[in-house]
This record gives C-alpha cells, structure tokens and sequence, in this order.
C-alpha cells in the first residue's frame, strides 16, 4: 500500500470483526512504528499489546468503573475548559454526524450513553494498544508520541488493519496501571483499538472531513 493511500484511508473504526491479529504482524506494526522521529532519538514511549484474556480483564475492570459512576481523570488535559470557534463547530459536527450514522437522536441520552460505553469494550476489537509516555519528559515528547500514534495506525493499514485512537481509556490510567503492572513513571496517553474493519457497520461508513490546504496551510514565498 502507498503511503498516501494508507493516510488517507485511514479512519475511526468504531466497530470491529472478531478475526484475530497475530503476534508477529503487531510486532511488524509496533518495529515499522519505531521508526517516527523523536527529538535527540531520545523515544519516549511505550507501546502495552493487549489481547486475548488480558484484554477481556482490562475492559471488564474498566466497565465495571464506568458503570458504577465512579469519578475518574486523565492525568493530562486533551480539551480546553471552553470551547470557541472554529474548533466548537467541528467537534459538534463529528459527533453529530456519528450519531447521525448510527441513527442515535440527540435527546436519546441511553443510546448515547450505550455508545460511549462500547469505548470500553474497545469496539470488539481483538487487541489494544496502549500508548504511554514517560511522565518526567516535557512538551515536545508529547508531539514525537502523536508522531508514534500515527504510525502505528498507519503501518496497520499497510497490514490491511484498521484502529480507533481512543483517548477516552486515558481516563482509566489507574485501573491500566494496575492491570498492566506500567512503571509509576509511565504517563497513560491513549489506547488504539487494531483489528479489521465490520465493512456492514454503518458507523465505520461514517468518514469526517477535513479542511481544504487553503484553509490549513500558509505558503509563503510562492
């Protein structure tokens, strides 16, 4: 697969086949992610695979949180506090066109709620990654780990496999940590959902759209 073509194909899969992944083409994926650029070389992060009976305990441990309301915070902030223009307007249109796809009304608070639920069960997907950053490192480790989570779901598509990026697990660092035996200095980042894409799942037929170059880029000089 061109590179272009894995890029630009790439998508938020929010449902997946149950077909398993082996062992070696997650090793394939996380060896030909290794390869995104960090400053000095230094790689500050770690890649958890998670399937199979691990994977069923962490999402169960993790639902079973959700479920019980209990209050929990990811270690760093993904979102500001207030929201304004453009930024507002897009985030309402991506989650309304979800909804929308999978025919969920705005004022059916049980369905929305049953959705964002199935983040925990990683969207059936047959393995997890978790994504985590060594907390001691400053701002710039963060932009070389987005390096990396890009990577990694781009070297799955070049294996025919789709992932959702899915910050929502950060949440639930200290139910990972535990589960996952991680480093205290391991700062939970994201999961990504890897698997193969249900292609009947209206949700997966939902694709987002982008801006247009002369909206996101400036050339200077031309």
């Amino acid at each position: 697969m061109h590179v272009d073509d894995a890029i630009r194909s790439r998508k938020s899969v929010r449902r997946f086949l149950p077909d398993p992944v082996s062992r070696d083409t997650l090793a394939h994926i996380v060896e030909v992610a290794g390869r995104a650029p960090s400053g000095n070389n230094i790689q500050p992060w770690q890649v958890h695979v998670v399937t199979g009976e691990a994977l069923h305990r962490l999402s169960a441990s993790i639902l079973a949180a959700f479920d019980s309301g209990e209050e929990h915070q990811p270690e760093y902030t993904y979102y500001p506090t207030q929201w304004f223009e453009p930024y507002r307007e897009r985030r309402q249109r991506c989650g309304y066109g979800l909804y929308e796809a999978l025919g969920i009304k705005r004022e059916d608070k049980a369905r929305r709620h049953e959705q964002m639920r199935r983040n925990f069960h990683f969207f059936d997907a047959p393995v997890a990654m978790i994504v985590t950053i060594d907390r001691r490192l400053e701002t710039g480790s963060y932009m070389d780990a987005g390096m990396l989570i890009q990577s990694l779901m781009t070297s799955a598509r070049g294996q025919g496999l789709h992932t959702c990026a899915q910050a929502a697990l950060a949440w639930y660092h200290r139910i990972i940590r535990e589960q996952l035996g991680l480093a205290d200095s391991e700062l939970v980042l994201c999961a990504i959902a890897v698997g193969h894409e249900d292609p009947e799942a209206p949700e997966n037929h939902f694709i987002t759209e982008r801006e247009p170059v002369e909206n996101l880029a400036t050339f200077h000089g031309y």
